[in-house]
């Protein structure tokens, strides 16, 4: 949900929305997910008692789906309700809780924040991705240095931070100084009429542990935030004479409260804002620098996204794969048949009521439409999960129509009895209808399918 940029909207922002089937169906869509996602964690745990403890295992996953699905789905469905969708000094976690606070602004480019930060020591931060998710996690439990390790995401203006620095601690990758950027929005001003060109928030990771929240691994942050913002301010201030901060006193109320994963967070509601403008742009600070973000896109709800967000994003591309994956299963099947014809034909058992010539068999005839409509639905399968991979909404929408379809079907015979849900049985079915629904309802999925249908910007960003 994108942040309210500023307190007097145009009227065009302060019209009423026009009712749209889209996204009638993306938020029933969004709730029905979480709902299945929740019940799949229940599935999981009661088939993991039922085959005792050698299979520790499905403990496992039941801990994944609910730290890592569920409960980050059921927190996005109610922050959606009741937390403010403008700008009161948090951040937002992926989960639309409220995250650190926003404890700095910057006035400069962006060669001037990158020269001012490599020049105070700080490191710029890898991007989230696999790989380094990968190293993080093996540098964490190694205990070796990773002085460019990512840190998670966290939304303000509706988007994930555009860059991160950090200070590593005495090699120790569960300890380290962060501090994330956002770049403001043109002509945007804070509460109070000032104007700045970058918020940050800094905090520090003491310790690795859980999310109070969510059970994710995560870092821990010390509880005293002013102590790393002014940890930032003395930093960047030191080691250019150029840089100047004034300090907005009193800029919120100092309060105490606990950001996404729990941690308390104790601040006394002031805001530096560091003055870059005078700073000298360096060689490394050109480099760091990010290539220019093309005019803006406008997302399903109407906010401007930055090209990076229209492209094609990992929950996409894991529901497509999803897709065609499954679309193996009616390919066996046909595989089975015709490897068993024989066996599968003796006990097939059809009367039609009439009597036909002694060379047609019917058992035949209806094993080969058995397998034409089994072939048929593969090529559906594989066609729609193609269609998913590049962006058509309609074929996110009929693979989710389906998925429910059949997550519905399964929830009903399992309550009625006539067939429980186990490993020996569908539960693996039903995991996939319920992981596709996940996926392609998210709302990073949802802006991609529903993006601007420009085909040549579209090739661009993929």
């Amino acid at each position: 949900m994108p942040d309210t940029l500023t307190s007097a909207a145009p009227p065009a922002a302060r019209r009423r929305r026009r009712f749209s089937i889209n996204a009638v169906l993306d938020n029933l869509f969004f709730v029905v997910a979480g709902l299945a996602s929740i019940w799949l964690a229940y599935l999981v745990l009661t088939d993991g008692f039922s085959m005792g403890w050698a299979q520790l295992w499905f403990y496992l996953v039941f801990w994944l789906l609910v730290a890592y699905v569920a409960l980050p789905r059921l927190h996005r469905i109610l922050t959606n309700i009741y937390v403010p969708n403008y700008f009161i000094g948090r951040t937002r976690t992926s989960d639309g809780l409220l995250g650190d606070p926003v404890n700095l602004g910057l006035l400069g480019t962006e060669e001037q924040v990158h020269t001012a930060m490599l020049a105070a020591g700080w490191t710029r931060a890898d991007d989230l991705t696999l790989r380094s998710a990968t190293r993080i996690v093996a540098s964490t439990l190694l205990r070796r240095s990773y002085n460019e390790a990512p840190v998670s995401p966290l939304m303000l203006f509706g988007r994930n931070q555009d860059f991160a620095y950090q200070q590593e601690v005495k090699g120790n990758p569960a300890k380290r100084h962060h501090v994330r950027f956002w770049r403001c929005p043109d002509a945007w001003l804070l509460p109070g009429g000032h104007s700045t060109d970058w918020l940050a928030a800094g905090t520090y990771d003491r310790a690795v542990g859980f999310s109070l929240f969510t059970l994710q691994i995560t870092h821990k942050i010390d509880e005293n935030t002013d102590i790393e913002r002014d940890h930032i301010v003395t930093t960047v201030s030191d080691a250019d004479p150029a840089v100047t901060v004034d300090v907005l006193k009193d800029f919120s109320t100092g309060y105490h409260s606990r950001n996404g994963g729990g941690d308390a967070i104790i601040t006394d509601g002031d805001l530096p804002i560091i003055d870059l403008r005078a700073v000298v742009p360096s060689a490394a600070s050109v480099a760091e620098t990010l290539a220019p973000v093309p005019t803006p896109h406008t997302s399903a709800n109407g906010s401007a996204l930055p090209e990076k967000a229209v492209r094609r994003p990992a929950q996409t591309t894991f529901g497509a794969v999803v897709v065609l994956l499954r679309a193996v299963t009616p390919m066996v099947l046909i595989l089975l048949v015709l490897l068993d014809w024989q066996n599968v034909r003796d006990a097939l058992s059809v009367d039609v009521g009439m009597d036909l010539p002694d060379a047609i068999d019917l058992r035949d005839v209806t094993i080969w439409v058995l397998i034409g409509f089994t072939a048929a639905f593969g090529v559906a399968e594989v066609l729609f999960g193609l269609y998913v991979f590049f962006g058509s909404n309609i074929a996110r929408v009929a693979v989710m129509s389906f998925s429910v379809i059949n997550i519905i079907i399964a929830a009903v015979e399992h309550v009625s009895g006539h067939q429980a849900i186990t490993l020996g049985t569908n539960l693996v079915g039903v995991s996939l209808d319920i992981l596709i629904l996940i996926a392609l309802s998210s709302s990073r999925a949802r802006d991609y399918a529903r993006r601007p249908r420009d085909k040549k910007a579209s090739r661009a960003a993929v």
